[in-house]
């Protein structure tokens, strides 16, 4: 029931327009990609992709005992002066590939036994990703496809996504354009995410599991609480409660790290208080919230898993192997803490 529905992606999207005049984000460059012109987020025609693992630092349903299959591309929408994934994200680390190395990365994660595939900042690979897999498809090889974003999205893309996305995995990171702006260069971004969460709650509504607690269907929302951001993330905590209801499964993160140019920039060269973690905790609880996760304040990210800390690709000799990997190879709801 949760494979990849690609069958209405094609009619809703053609990707070779898309390439040729890409409108595939808020930004609207509609830049020629296809003819070497690159617009805000600087991806061109060959996907690229940083890393690609069996990864096991998402939400328990999406990471399961398995982990999840997840492809961490390069490049982003945003610009997030924060940004962990920064050496990829902004600067453009990473190995470029065509579709057919992208469906044999997939297909090699299906063979590891991922419980799903987990694609990481993919708006702008849309193109690449999706004939990607309709091959898997075709080869009678599926998982449950989980969108995992900034939540930076237009209403047209995720639209198309509709029978192609099984998970949404969402961020709602800011509630004012200034804030938006100065954090991540997206003024924009606080209409745009919450009518894209909105859309992604449309079309999956809450999440699902397996009996074995996995994943299958359904959307997440992560709120990060920034530095001297906390009454932002109590104002999302409230828009949510208000706008979707509180069977949302919701994760609040604790886990901010000054990271990239936040490093050298007062308020944002700090990680956040107790008490401002406490304060929108509070608020989760008061509106009522159950479905989800709460981080405890003292749970920081192992630093393996701190984006600017993790391998390449090409460092890893069992992603090397991924590379090789051709498809014809044969080989309940969720209660998170309250405290």
């Amino acid at each position: 029931m949760f494979l990849c529905r690609l069958t209405g992606f094609m009619k809703a999207v053609d990707f070779s327009v898309m390439l040729r005049h890409c409108v595939l984000c808020p930004r609207q460059c509609g830049v020629d990609r296809a003819g070497g012109r690159t617009g805000f987020c600087r991806a061109g025609s060959s996907v690229e992709i940083f890393r690609c693992a069996s990864h096991h630092g998402e939400e328990p349903p999406i990471s399961g005992k398995n982990g999840s299959g997840a492809i961490f591309f390069s490049r982003c929408t945003l610009r997030c002066l924060y940004c962990q994934n920064y050496p990829w994200s902004q600067e453009g680390a990473g190995g470029r590939m065509d579709g057919d190395g992208l469906a044999a990365i997939l297909n090699e994660l299906y063979l590891q036994g991922c419980h799903n595939w987990n694609l990481v900042s993919p708006t702008p690979w849309l193109p690449m990703i999706y004939p990607a897999l309709r091959k898997l498809r075709r080869a009678g090889r599926s998982l449950p496809v989980v969108y995992n974003t900034s939540g930076y999205e237009s209403l047209q893309t995720l639209r198309a996504l509709e029978n192609t996305v099984d998970i949404y995995l969402t961020d709602l990171r800011y509630a004012s354009e200034d804030t938006a702006r100065n954090g991540s260069s997206a003024p924009d971004y606080v209409k745009n995410s919450r009518a894209a969460l909105l859309e992604m709650w449309r079309q999956k509504g809450a999440l699902k599991t397996s009996p074995a607690g996995i994943a299958v269907s359904g959307t997440i929302c992560r709120i990060l609480v920034l530095p001297g951001l906390a009454e932002e993330a109590c104002e999302n905590v409230r828009w949510l409660a208000e706008e979707i209801g509180t069977d949302i499964a919701l994760s609040l993160m604790a886990q901010y790290t000054p990271a990239y140019k936040a490093e050298n920039m007062p308020g944002w060269n700090r990680v956040i208080s107790r008490d401002e973690y406490g304060r929108v905790c509070s608020a989760a609880e008061e509106k009522g919230f159950v479905n989800g996760w709460i981080q405890d304040y003292n749970d920081r990210t192992s630093s393996e898993l701190v984006g600017f800390n993790m391998p390449a690709m090409e460092e890893k000799a069992e992603d090397k192997e991924i590379l090789k990997s051709k498809i014809g190879n044969p080989k309940s709801k969720i209660r998170g803490k309250t405290t």
